[in-house]
């Protein structure tokens, strides 16, 4: 018989936990360089329109089905069925969504590593080590090897912990020092010359491009990657959720969390990349596209604390702090549900299975690195692109399809006993089950 899962201690604890797994590279790095390449503004109230119309209601089905059944997504989507070939179907997606979560940590730990680099390099720097800050953000295998490792072992020694004692105790301190240094960072950026530039782009929207169909599934793509949809992170949450929680106001909480940080990366880095501009750094090609899309935070901004002088060793140090912050914060839920998975699965201690599993991504991640050109990016496509919204459209068609609606209704009725009579009820069922699957399809598509 599997094992029991574990739980969270308090509704801070878990709201501060599943927001720092929403909370990634994605939001400090990605939101902020699509708002740049697709309108600003334009992209920035799209966004916000896809994170109601579509994260958010994948949100509550993923937490619903991690706490109907409160264990591993194996056995939660097993338990959606008595039928024999949808329980085997359930657990079948369960194993899947974890092996492409899985896959998902080993390119994610070798770009955070690149992060925890640059956080080191300009204390490189301070102490007088300027051959060693070359190497951390020079490009080599050594280097990615080496920082990668680093990054897992952090990951797995906060994941080794437990949930209340490891994922809670330092989501609680990482998630409020994030909030921390991401306001200083805006605040310290917009008095930069140049950077009102930057915020008028961002909070002025060009309604002519708010119906560009490419704008819409981009913001569509980052909304539903932006709240960890379709990893299976947030169904193993949902299952640490206590049954005395209303899930729909839950959801809610971590869905605002996880906007807000968005929303404030791009207050930071559009003033931040014209501030750059003002001081001689090169962001737009004669087109109007940017450059270094993919590189923004290793080429733009590095460039531009360098022509700050000592004060940008500073100003460095605490970017790429925040980075590594909201990179860890989002690393721990990604190694925590395959982890838990084989824990209850098979009956071995926690900190046995977290060395496993944690030392079998560090060694994928190893493979890609050593195979960089040919990888690297199909590793990425696939699991993103690809598998992960199809996750997410299996577990809404499970919940909403193969579940009895009763059984469903009876889910979130714990913590929210009246919800039979409310608005929520009366749409979110239905539109999980056709309009979610049409916007997912959609974005699958066109990617």
């Amino acid at each position: 018989m599997a094992a029991s899962s574990p739980a969270f201690s308090s509704r801070i604890g878990f709201i501060l936990a599943a927001a720092g797994s929403a909370v990634g590279v994605g939001n400090i790095w990605g939101f902020p360089t699509q708002a740049a390449s697709n309108g600003g503004g334009a992209f920035l109230l799209v966004y916000l329109v896809m994170i109601l119309a579509l994260a958010y209601p994948m949100l509550v089905a993923e937490l619903t089905i991690g706490r109907m059944r409160q264990q591993n997504p194996i056995e939660a989507l097993r338990a959606l069925s008595e039928k024999p070939f949808w329980r085997l179907f359930g657990a079948t997606t369960g194993v899947v969504a974890l092996i492409v979560l899985s896959l998902i940590l080993s390119f994610y730990a070798i770009v955070s590593g690149w992060l925890l680099a640059y956080m080191l390099a300009p204390l490189a720097e301070l102490l007088g080590f300027p051959a060693a800050a070359r190497w951390l953000t020079g490009f080599s295998v050594e280097r990615n090897l080496v920082m990668m490792v680093l990054f897992m072992l952090l990951t797995i020694h906060v994941i080794r912990s437990g949930v209340t004692k490891g994922i809670e105790r330092w989501s609680t301190r990482l998630m409020p020092l994030l909030f921390v240094l991401l306001l200083g960072m805006v605040i310290y950026i917009l008095t930069l010359p140049g950077a009102s530039d930057g915020l008028r782009m961002y909070l002025t929207p060009d309604f002519d491009r708010v119906l560009d169909p490419n704008l819409i599934v981009r913001a569509m793509g980052q909304a539903f990657f932006s709240l960890s949809i379709g990893a299976a992170c947030m169904m193993t949450y949902g299952a640490y959720l206590s049954k005395h929680e209303n899930l729909p106001r839950t959801a809610g909480w971590v869905a605002g969390l996880d906007t807000s940080v968005a929303f404030l990366a791009g207050l930071l880095i559009l003033p931040a990349m014209f501030a750059a501009q003002q001081l001689g750094v090169e962001i737009y090609a004669a087109d109007g596209s940017l450059l270094s899309a993919d590189t923004l935070v290793f080429n733009v901004l590095p460039a531009m604390f360098d022509s700050m002088g000592a004060a940008g060793l500073w100003v460095a140090l605490a970017f790429f702090a925040l980075m590594v912050i909201a990179a860890i914060t989002s690393s721990i839920s990604m190694l925590e549900a395959p982890v838990n998975a084989l824990r209850e699965e098979s009956g071995q201690p926690r900190s046995r299975t977290a060395w496993i599993v944690g030392g079998l991504i560090a060694g994928v991640s190893a493979v890609i690195i050593y195979n960089f050109d040919a990888l690297f990016g199909l590793v990425i496509t696939v699991t993103t692109v690809y598998m992960q919204p199809l996750m997410g459209l299996t577990f809404g068609f499970m919940l909403t399809w193969i579940l009895r609606q009763n059984y469903l209704l009876k889910a979130l009725q714990d913590g929210a006993p009246d919800i039979e009579s409310s608005l929520f009820w009366k749409i979110w069922p239905w539109y999980v089950k056709f309009i979610c699957p049409i916007l997912i399809l959609l974005v699958i598509w066109r990617g």
